[in-house]
């Protein structure tokens, strides 16, 4: 933060997280700005179509904004709804599933209640502008006090009380105002080069994703000559290669899952891994090394299992199509399909399986029903291959390819987690008078320069 200066003169602020803060400033208890603070509306009625918006947990979004786009209605016809009513400057805590989390409500021109699992505080006109209040609550002095008073384990709760003793720095208005036009503007430029470091991870995904592509089914030679595959969705692929389908070069099998589900007797174990779509959708890693969940010897006697280096597909649900190679014995339940004594190159079925996974989805969709990807279906896949040597090539290729891609993705996905710090750090030290950005203007015509430095 050395391009700010600080302020004159500070004061000892008594409180850990802010330590000093500028000495014309004010630190008190939250609930010392309020008016009020409520818990939401409960209702077990069905939504309606025309009514009163009801911001719930979900609509809550980063960077403290509620957004209303989704939002269901309830009926008007109940008496109490008004007194659940949100407007401008209001700001709804999660007090349980994403306890602490928070939206400042901005530009609400309709009526719109909060559900019960939030806490709607309303502070005093004269103690804070809204621009100045979503930054203050989402920096970390503000939300580390919070947090370290969420109870509950797995179901974490916090309650008002403690949220409203949480500290807050108060400003003068005018100088909230210069605060919160000032990180606007800041994080806004932070925010531009985060969605560009997005958009080149993404790029690189699909430019991988087409190298891989071309190169199992046409190969490394550009000037081959090419024949029609007979597959309408394949193509031409080089006149040499052979087309077959998995099922004539494998035994396409699928999992099975004990019964009865969740008999403790079969499952939570720890004798054999229990493979499921999750585990095989969780990364776009080549190899699948362990799993979270083991069946009991029970439980995996019942089942089958799949041995080291079978090649697996999710073949259900909305993830399906997506290929891994075991490298552990494992069994795996009835949303996976195995190719047991495949004859080609596992690596090469695998790349060749995960460059076609949107086009299965794609295919196999049916009116309204949840996807699926029964033994027939794979069976009936059909797959290019190249001679053995030539095979090698290719998979050799893609290995360094995907190495390559990967060193990009990763560099790309360190300059947001910078940017990001950069952003917290930021908010921070304005709100807390770390830096004095009384006279900041914006340039008349900035240029994004590297917000890391």
């Amino acid at each position: 933060m050395s391009r700010y200066k600080a302020y004159a003169e500070y004061k000892d602020s008594g409180v850990e997280w802010f330590q000093n803060i500028p000495s014309h400033w004010t630190l008190a208890p939250m609930r010392r700005s309020l008016l009020e603070h409520k818990q939401g509306y409960y209702t077990t009625d069905e939504y309606v179509d025309e009514g009163v918006k009801l911001v719930r947990i979900t609509d809550l979004r980063e960077f403290g904004s509620v957004d209303f786009t989704n939002c269901p209605q309830v009926s008007d016809t109940d008496a109490s709804l008004r007194s659940f009513e949100l407007k401008n400057g209001d700001v709804v805590f999660a007090r349980t599933g994403g306890a602490g989390s928070f939206g400042v409500v901005q530009g609400l021109n309709e009526r719109a209640v909060f559900a019960s699992y939030l806490i709607r505080f309303r502070f005093r006109e004269e103690k804070f502008i809204n621009g100045y209040l979503k930054f203050i609550l989402g920096a970390d002095s503000f939300q580390k006090a919070v947090k370290q008073n969420i109870h509950g384990g797995v179901n974490q709760n916090i309650h008002a009380e403690d949220i409203k003793n949480s500290y807050l720095a108060e400003p003068p208005l005018n100088e909230q105002e210069k605060i919160a036009n000032f990180l606007d503007h800041e994080t806004a430029r932070i925010d531009i080069l985060i969605a560009k470091q997005q958009g080149l991870i993404k790029l690189l995904k699909e430019k991988r994703q087409a190298v891989i592509s071309h190169a199992v089914t046409k190969g490394l030679n550009p000037n081959a000559p090419m024949r029609d595959s007979g597959v309408e969705w394949l193509g031409d692929v080089p006149a040499h290669w052979e087309v077959s389908k998995f099922g004539y070069i494998s035994m396409v099998v699928r999992g099975g899952s004990p019964r009865p589900a969740g008999d403790p007797l079969l499952f939570n174990g720890d004798y054999s891994p229990w493979v499921t779509v999750a585990e095989i959708t969780k990364d776009d890693e080549v190899y699948l090394t362990s799993t979270e969940s083991f069946l009991t010897k029970l439980g995996s006697e019942q089942c089958r299992v799949f041995s080291t280096g079978t090649l697996l597909i999710s073949n259900s649900g909305a993830t399906l199509g997506v290929p891994k190679i075991l490298t552990i014995d494992a069994n795996a339940n009835d949303g996976v399909v195995g190719f047991e004594c495949l004859s080609l190159n596992h690596e090469f079925a695998y790349f060749y399986l995960s460059t076609i996974t949107d086009d299965l989805r794609e295919r196999i969709k049916q009116g309204s029903g949840q996807p699926n990807l029964n033994t027939d279906i794979v069976k009936a896949i059909s797959v290019p291959i190249p001679p053995a040597s030539e095979l090698k090539q290719i998979v050799e290729f893609i290995v360094r390819t995907r190495a390559q891609f990967k060193l990009l993705s990763e560099q790309a996905t360190k300059g947001i987690e910078l940017l990001q710090e950069r952003r917290t750090a930021l908010i921070s030290a304005a709100v807390t008078g770390k830096i004095d950005v009384r006279d900041w203007q914006p340039a008349l015509a900035p240029e994004l320069e590297e917000a890391t430095e």
